[in-house]
């Protein structure tokens, strides 16, 4: 897992994407970034078709690709990266993520409900119209993102990080926020309704965090923000 090869153009620094074997078994084999494989449209039916006919996915690297109206039901993804990937359209649920990498990957218009989530990072990524309610989302990285109509309800985000993120109009009600961060968030009709914000941490928006701010439960979000 997790092997990043940088893509064979020398000049550039771009990651490289998974090659195959003969079977069609996933290799650490060296190959051009999205940008420079001789046939992209190729390259993505290809990773489609190996999603579709496998359940559990190990170690894939599909950096920059566009995944449109794609089932993702029921899949195991562990040690997968996909920065800088746009997903539009996709409604999936169960699935399961272990340490895979989404960093500043782009959701439009997706539904994840009741997904598993551990270890796995979604920093700087924007979601747009984004479902995760139901969900297991453990100690997980949303550091940096912008969420914009969308929703964490009826989840559990213990020990995950939302700092510096941009939520608008975006929903947590009824989560477990225990030892979950949004300091230094900047929040704009955010719903905590019935979650348990005493056990979460905040500080004020738009200040760096002292250690005066870092309290679990402190006034920012008892009085108000719910």
């Amino acid at each position: 897992m997790f092997t990043q090869n940088k893509c064979l153009v020398h000049y550039c620094r771009n990651l490289a994407i998974s090659t195959f074997d003969d079977d069609g078994n996933i290799t650490d084999g060296k190959n051009y970034c999205l940008d420079h494989i001789p046939d992209p449209g190729k390259f993505k039916a290809d990773i489609y078709k190996y999603i579709a006919e496998h359940d559990k996915i190990i170690g894939l690297n599909v950096s920059g690709l566009l995944f449109s109206n794609i089932d993702l039901s029921n899949k195991k993804f562990y040690g997968c990266t996909f920065i800088n990937c746009t997903f539009n359209n996709i409604s999936s649920s169960n699935l399961v993520f272990r340490m895979c990498i989404f960093d500043f990957a782009i959701f439009n218009d997706c539904s994840f409900i009741k997904s598993n989530s551990l270890f796995t990072s979604f920093s700087g990524a924007t979601f747009t119209h984004t479902l995760f309610t139901s969900s297991d989302i453990i100690q997980s990285n949303f550091n940096g993102i912008k969420a914009y109509q969308s929703s964490f309800d009826d989840s559990d985000l213990f020990n995950s990080r939302f700092i510096a993120s941009t939520l608008i109009d975006t929903s947590f009600r009824n989560c477990n926020l225990k030892k979950s961060l949004f300091y230094d968030s900047k929040r704009t009709n955010v719903s905590f309704k019935m979650s348990n914000t005493r056990e979460a941490l905040f500080t004020p928006e738009g200040k760096n965090p002292r250690e005066s701010d870092l309290a679990f439960g402190n006034s920012i979000v008892d009085g108000g923000g719910v």
